[in-house]
C-alpha cells in the first residue's frame, strides 16, 4: 500500500469533524471520496496530506509515518513525496507558467537550468507550450489549472490530492482534466486521491468512497 490510514479523528473541542477513518490506496490507484458538504471529506485530505494533524489514529505514506517527523522534515516529505491540485489553481500571479511550475524543484534545491527543462517538459506534455511565460491572468481556467498539475507532479510525488480539482471549471474542461488524469497514472504510474462533487469523475475512478457525518459509508 502506498498509503494506509488507521482510526484517524479529528476533533475542535466537543465538536467532532472525523471519527475513526480508515483508508488504503494502492499505488497506481485513483480513488474519488464523494458527499455532501461538511461531511468531513476536505478535512481528511488535509490530514492525509500532512497539511493539518489528527487528533488520533496513524499514518503511514510510502513506509513513513509522517506524524513522527519534525517540523523541517515533514515539510521536505511533502514537498517530495506529496503533490496538491485545489479547486483554486493557487498559482503566483507574479511568476509565469514555468516559473510557477519550477517553484517545488527549486524548494528542493535543483539547480536553476534542471528545474526549468522538467517544467518545460511537464508543460508541453500537457499541451502548454506556447504558454510558458504567460501569467496565471494571461491563462484561461482550464489552462491554470493544468499549469497547476504540472506543478503537482514536479518532484514525482508518490500521491497527488486533489480537492475540488474541476470545481471551478467549465463541462469541456473538467473532461479534459479528468481525462489527464488517467492518462498521467498510465505514463508515470501516478496515484490520485481525489475529493470531488463532479458525478463523472467520481464514476471514472477506480474507487469512489462515500463520506457521511465524519466517515465512509460501507
Amino acid at each position: 500500500m502506498i498509503l494506509e490510514a488507521k482510526n484517524i479523528t479529528k476533533s475542535y473541542g466537543d465538536l467532532s469533524i472525523l471519527g475513526g477513518v480508515n483508508l488504503k490506496v494502492r499505488e497506481k490507484e485513483i480513488v474519488s471520496i464523494v458527499g455532501a458538504s461538511g461531511a468531513g471529506k476536505t478535512t481528511l485530505l488535509q490530514i492525509l496530506g500532512t497539511l493539518d494533524d489528527a487528533s488520533s489514529g496513524e499514518l503511514t505514506i510510502d513506509s513513513t509515518n509522517p506524524f513522527e517527523l519534525n517540523p523541517k522534515e515533514l515539510s521536505s516529505f511533502r514537498n517530495q513525496k506529496l503533490g496538491f491540485i485545489f479547486q483554486f489553481h493557487q498559482l503566483l500571479p507574479e511568476f509565469t507558467a514555468i516559473e510557477n511550475v519550477m517553484l517545488p524543484g527549486l524548494i528542493r534545491g535543483d539547480a536553476k537550468k534542471q528545474a526549468k527543462e522538467r517544467a518545460e517538459l511537464l508543460l508541453k506534455r500537457i499541451g502548454l507550450q506556447d504558454r510558458l511565460n504567460h501569467k496565471p491572468s494571461e491563462l484561461s481556467g482550464g489552462e491554470q489549472q493544468r499549469a497547476a498539475v504540472c506543478r503537482a507532479l514536479f518532484n514525482e510525488p508518490k500521491i497527488i490530492f486533489g480537492d475540488e480539482p474541476s470545481g471551478n471549471l467549465d463541462t469541456r474542461n473538467s473532461q479534459e482534466l479528468h481525462e489527464l488524469f488517467f492518462e498521467l497514472r498510465e505514463e508515470f504510474n501516478q496515484t490520485f486521491v481525489i475529493v470531488t462533487h463532479n458525478k463523472e469523475l467520481a464514476a471514472m475512478a477506480d474507487r469512489t468512497l462515500t463520506m457521511k457525518d465524519g466517515n465512509f459509508i460501507l
